[in-house]
């Protein structure tokens, strides 16, 4: 198939130009003469045309659900998110279920309690998932449902709350997958063309029946966590191959391993204290797992060809996943190393791990780190230092912790700034060239030779203001020279 993309603009230019794409690849950019042979030719009105989008860190399950869920993110407080629940729980018939997203309790001058939902709920049974995966607060219906009858408050972290969600992803299968589907168009429409998917369930097989299905809007690399590695490395699975039978569209993606907490539940394994929590058990956050026991589970990964990606937010726990990557010899990612030791900023460069960062939460969380972290502000969220060391910044949302949006993404890694507020540590500010390539797989102009994976947008990345980058108009997304959005 070949055809013209014409009349369009790359980013930081008003040239106008022609792109020429033949059977999915882009083969020629520039001055194109349509009337040498019968030709179909698709007018971009002198938009923007950027290479295509990846959110290289979402729980696409999970992001697909949240719509269906009750927002309590709103909430400021224990009782002000009981009242949310009472609201909805109205209209719930008795014996089911009321499952709401999005609680942040770090600062809340109350504690979130069991006995506050089961007054709230009556009958109903009430998971609420908090606002960054990593706790849930059930009332006593629901703990007795998932095992946890005993639990004095009801609030679950780290593992316990795991698996708690992944028991609620526990959808009917044809229900799912046309969630799964709606959100997968919803990406596409915002410019997306990949997502790395690191739901905590076996992916393989639901993605499998999703593409032959239709859900055809994405390319998909899906992760595997500890319980599956040995199910993968069986199965002789090794990152970057592409499974059959997917067209293209599904291709293994790395070993997730989840190594600390998070800043909210003050569980992010530190050097310091937590304010509050000095003296206490796990003041200085929650390690969960060992060192050796890391060691060992990349080692088995990294033997079998998948690439390990190991979750890291506090100080400590980034010292030690650098420490493995080190003592391994093996290349792979960090996922979200909010908080770093100066020292550790080079280490990445040395090592070549990459720096998967989720700017949104900066904005999310710059109140509770100025308070939990503070003094070390300075060391958190440092997507400039790292890129002027020459590490890889790889960027994503963790949807649904945020939006599953690589435009509200790079706005809050160019501007550290959302609502209205000052910019937080604008040091540590990047620029939007480096914001795109860090979204597009390291491009930020689309070249010959390239997949036709590209957006074309309303407006120039390269000049629009911060806001209008957050709220970017997307025209069409092409996924290799196939439109899975188009509305120009």
């Amino acid at each position: 198939m070949r055809f013209i993309l014409r009349n369009g603009r790359l980013p930081g230019s008003e040239e106008i130009v022609n792109v020429e794409v033949i059977d999915g690849t882009i083969r020629r950019i520039g001055s194109i003469d349509a009337s040498i042979a019968p030709i179909e030719t698709i007018d971009l009105g002198e938009r923007w045309l950027i290479p295509g989008l990846w959110d290289n860190h979402v729980h696409f399950s999970q992001w697909a659900q949240t719509a269906r869920r009750l927002d309590v993110s709103t909430a400021v407080s224990a009782v002000g998110t009981a009242i949310l629940v009472a609201e909805r729980a109205a209209a719930i018939p008795v014996g089911e279920s009321l499952i709401g997203f999005g609680f942040r309790d770090a600062l809340w001058p109350d504690a979130p309690r069991r006995e506050l939902l089961d007054a709230a709920a009556g009958a109903i049974s009430v998971v609420l998932v908090s606002g960054d995966l990593h706790s849930c607060w059930l009332n006593s219906m629901a703990l007795a449902r998932y095992g946890f009858a005993d639990h004095p408050t009801g609030l679950l972290c780290e593992d316990d709350s795991f698996a708690v969600l992944r028991a609620l992803d526990t959808v009917a299968d044809l229900v799912m997958d046309s969630w799964v589907h709606e959100a997968a168009q919803l990406a596409a429409s915002r410019g997306v063309v990949g997502i790395v998917d690191l739901e905590m369930t076996w992916s393989l097989d639901p993605w499998v029946r999703r593409i032959a299905a239709g859900t055809d809007a994405l390319r998909v690399e899906f992760g595997i966590y500890t319980e599956h590695l040995d199910r993968a490395v069986g199965l002789g699975l090794r990152s970057g191959a592409v499974i059959d039978g997917t067209d293209g569209l599904l291709t293994v993606g790395p070993y997730k391993v989840i190594s600390d907490g998070s800043l909210n539940t003050r569980t992010a394994y530190c050097f310091d204290e937590y304010p509050g929590l000095k003296g206490r058990d796990a003041s200085h956050g929650l390690p969960t797992l060992s060192k050796d026991q890391l060691l060992s589970s990349m080692r088995m990964a990294t033997q079998a060809g998948i690439r390990p990606a190991v979750h890291a937010i506090g100080d400590h726990a980034n010292g030690i996943a650098l420490d493995a990557f080190e003592e391994l010899g093996c290349s792979g990612s960090i996922e979200h190393a909010q908080l770093l030791a100066a020292a550790d900023i080079a280490r990445f460069a040395k090592l070549g791990v990459v720096a998967s960062v989720q700017p949104e939460h900066a904005m999310d969380d710059r109140d509770v780190a100025d308070h939990y972290w503070d003094g070390r502000t300075e060391r958190a969220f440092m997507y400039a230092s790292l890129l002027n060391a020459g590490v890889v910044l790889s960027l994503g949302s963790d949807a649904p912790v945020a939006p599953l949006d690589p435009w509200v993404t790079m706005a809050a890694a160019v501007g550290r700034a959302r609502d209205g507020r000052q910019p937080w540590h604008a040091e540590q500010a990047i620029s939007r060239q480096s914001a795109l390539a860090a979204s597009a797989r390291g491009r930020h102009v689309v070249a010959v030779g390239d997949v036709a994976d590209l957006a074309i947008c309303e407006m120039d990345p390269f000049a629009a203001s911060v806001a209008d980058l957050r709220r970017m108009p997307v025209a069409a997304t092409l996924l290799g020279g196939r439109f899975t959005h188009n509305a120009l």
